[in-house]
């Protein structure tokens, strides 16, 4: 999604781009890149692989965003001479690049050790959030909603990979405070073990697929819990009440330091409302029950993300380039 912000930058200022990804094995992220008339080419792995394809397609400049790419991979194409940019959240993975963004909540207190010649854009500063994201961001901070059953909204990336979901519902459920949910749940399984989840009287929830119409249900709703990922800054930014999760490892750094700021409700840890959702529900409940406090969370998260970073970035690609 961040890569895909930053190509809607790209190509408003007259670029053209082609992503090089697996797109086809989600066939929703798929479907994002393509509607926006976005070529696809198909992943490469080896350092000669890219350095072949990148010829080919007579490049002036590659964006990485892969955890998964040898570190060969970037030396490899850096030396050749093209510019390139690498997005990180926070360990570089000994990759080289000459301009590396870290868009993470205190990124720019890090100081990893760069490659020579490379420069970094780290912090808030920098986050790249779509077009539906941006148009659907207020001018003004988010005011209170009235009172009412909340609405909750609730989803954890394009396939859930870690199975979020029903442990996540069964939390609310033992909050025992009512609510009107909408839940994403991006498989035939996922969605039938959240509706096994047994709920308290005044409590609802309805299961919806994946949908391209997310920042829509983030708006509309009274408290949005999501994966400690790269959406928590799209939430931010929307103004949105963040309750979040830490599904995975690589993200406890950033739901710590957004925890810390108060600009969002930690949860918890999935693993551990796995093993036990008390501690969750006690927050949940917490949440449910407190409009005041929910309006003050929006407000906080709306003043953190401003929704200039992809052009800020923008900025300084153009820069390397030329």
């Amino acid at each position: 999604m961040r890569s895909l912000a930053l190509a809607e930058e790209l190509v408003g200022r007259g670029a053209e781009l082609v992503f090089v990804c697996d797109s086809h094995t989600v066939p929703w992220a798929d479907e994002q890149i393509r509607s926006r008339g976005i070529p696809v080419e198909a992943a490469v792995r080896s350092p000669q692989e890219h350095l072949d394809l990148f010829a080919r397609l007579r490049l002036d400049a590659v964006v990485f965003d892969s955890y998964d790419l040898d570190a060969e991979v970037f030396a490899a194409v850096r030396t050749s001479g093209l510019p390139t940019l690498a997005i990180v959240d926070g360990d570089l993975r000994c990759a080289e690049a000459d301009l590396f963004v870290d868009q993470n909540l205190g990124a720019e207190l890090d100081r990893p050790l760069l490659p020579e010649a490379s420069t970094r854009l780290a912090g808030l500063d920098y986050v790249m959030l779509r077009n539906e994201i941006l148009r659907l961001r207020t001018s003004a901070p988010p005011q209170p909603r009235g009172h009412g059953v909340p609405k909750v909204f609730a989803f954890f990336g394009g396939t859930d990979a870690f199975g979020a979901g029903p442990h996540v519902v069964r939390a609310l459920a033992a909050s025992g405070v009512p609510f009107e949910g909408l839940v994403v749940a991006p498989g035939d399984d996922l969605a039938h073990a959240i509706r096994a989840v047994a709920l308290a009287p005044g409590q609802q929830v309805e299961v919806i697929g994946p949908t391209s119409e997310l920042a829509e249900a983030v708006v509309a709703s009274d408290l949005v819990l999501s994966a400690s990922g790269t959406s928590t800054w799209e939430l931010l930014c929307l103004g949105a009440t963040a309750g979040l999760v830490c599904v995975a490892d690589n993200q406890v750094m950033g739901y710590e330091r957004a925890v810390a700021t108060g600009a969002a409700i930690g949860v918890g840890v999935l693993s551990d409302l796995k093993l036990d959702p008390s501690p969750a529900a006690a927050v949940l409940r917490r949440v449910l029950l407190d409009p005041v406090e929910r309006a003050r969370v929006a407000v906080d998260g709306w003043k953190l993300v401003d929704g200039q970073g992809r052009s800020r970035v923008a900025d300084a690609l153009f820069q390397l380039i030329s």
